[in-house]
């Protein structure tokens, strides 16, 4: 298969991800407002699932329980979407009080489990936050995982075997601390407009206990 068909079908799931996410919205606006993107009127589930985290660990949807999650799927030799964001996430966290930064989870989610070792993706998060998590899976459970919560992704080949790069949603995932998913941070992303919009929800939504 071409590039070209590569990116044209990549662009058709995404265009068909973002109808779904503005259906919703528009059948069911959302209770809570947000300024950078959207939170769904009904939360969905998320699937049970098993993926590994950059410490060696399994990561599995009880990690996800008791504090907001920020999931952003990327990969390490991402050149400029994956380091930006993950930079805009750091300085949004360094402006919440230390309350509010301790229930918002960042992390990694990486899309290219074939070149991203558990230990790439640790030193790749650990650089912009300690505080961050890298997790990864096989292409099936990362599939299944994206079918469920809404991001796309596609491998672009490149000159050679090891030079292909990957085309992915640029979207944030929000998930609740009940480990529902609860809507997605869209580009283009200001710090200040993720920092009120994070306050907003911590502060509207129960806790899970």
């Amino acid at each position: 298969m071409s590039n070209a068909s590569l990116r044209w079908g990549f662009l058709a799931a995404f265009a068909a991800l973002i109808g779904i996410v503005a259906g919703t919205a528009l059948l069911k606006p959302a209770t809570v407002e947000i300024r950078s993107g959207t939170v769904l009127r009904t939360p969905r589930p998320v699937i049970d699932f098993v993926m590994n985290n950059a410490d060696g660990k399994p990561f599995t949807k009880a990690d996800l329980a008791g504090h907001w999650t920020v999931i952003f799927p990327g990969f390490t030799f991402c050149p400029d979407v994956c380091p930006t964001t993950l930079a805009t996430l750091k300085a949004v966290r360094e402006k919440l009080d230390a309350a509010d930064a301790a229930k918002v989870h960042v992390v990694m989610l990486s899309v290219d489990p074939e070149r991203d070792t558990p230990e790439k993706l640790l030193a790749y998060v650990h650089a912009f936050s300690k505080d961050f998590v890298g997790i990864t899976g096989s292409t099936e459970t990362l599939d299944r995982l994206g079918e469920n919560i809404g991001y796309v992704y596609t491998k672009v080949p490149g000159a050679t075997a090891e030079t292909y790069t990957i085309d992915h949603s640029a979207a944030m995932i929000l998930i609740g601390p009940d480990a529902t998913l609860r809507g997605y941070f869209t580009p283009p992303y200001t710090v200040d407009a993720l920092v009120a919009d994070l306050r907003t929800l911590i502060a509207t939504t129960p806790q899970a206990s």
